[in-house]
């Protein structure tokens, strides 16, 4: 249904529902500013809100996922972007966007990875257990050990990952404690290891 205005009232409502967690999120003023002018703050408030429970989100995904135009959803990046609310770098093809200041180097690194399935489920596995072989992955991932291969090789090259003796996640409590506070957004496998994260940290302080 389509309300006077012209808007979808499913878009709606899933602006207003990711725009109630940018208003709360730290920058959020940033983006009210930018808005102010125009009216617009549902948008970009929703962009802020959405960006900080999806950070590492690329350009397609946040566009589809808040239900935006493409001319619509270059805009308000490009606004927030100039307003110092939001980031952006580039992965690969990709073009991705996180709440300014929030993450080093590694770190949106770390996030364009666990935005793509394979590789995730790659490192996830490992957290879970790091004795895991490339065998062990190809099986739980149900991918073939060709592809283990190849993004083992593009996570050692991006610095997430060390196969000097075996598969090893670099900077494990990093990624870890990105995907705990993200989980929601990385799926079921990623809530899973949310629930086991204080006994996998002590199991690291252990060794």
């Amino acid at each position: 249904m389509t309300t006077p205005d012209g808007v979808d009232d499913d878009k709606r409502a899933t602006l207003r529902r990711f725009a109630a967690i940018g208003t709360g999120a730290p920058l959020a003023g940033f983006a009210e500013s930018a808005s102010a002018e125009t009216g617009e703050s549902d948008a970009r408030d929703a962009i802020v809100g959405y960006l900080s429970t999806t950070p590492g989100a690329h350009f397609s995904k946040v566009r589809d996922d808040l239900q935006l135009g493409t001319g619509e959803t270059q805009h308000h990046l490009r606004r927030l972007e100039d307003r110092g609310a939001i980031e952006s770098y580039e992965d690969g093809d990709y073009k991705r966007f996180v709440l300014a200041g929030r993450f080093d180097e590694f770190e949106k690194h770390a996030l364009g990875y666990l935005r793509r399935e394979t590789p995730r489920g790659m490192v996830i596995e490992l957290l879970l257990d790091p004795d895991a072989t490339a065998g062990d992955l190809a099986t739980s991932l149900e991918v073939s050990p060709p592809t283990v291969s190849k993004y083992a090789g593009e996570l050692e090259d991006a610095g997430l990952l060390s196969r000097e003796d075996g598969y090893a996640v670099e900077r494990p409590e990093t990624i870890l404690l990105l995907v705990v506070r993200h989980a929601d957004s990385f799926g079921e496998r990623s809530t899973t290891l949310a629930r086991n994260a204080d006994q996998l940290l002590e199991y690291d302080g252990d060794e």
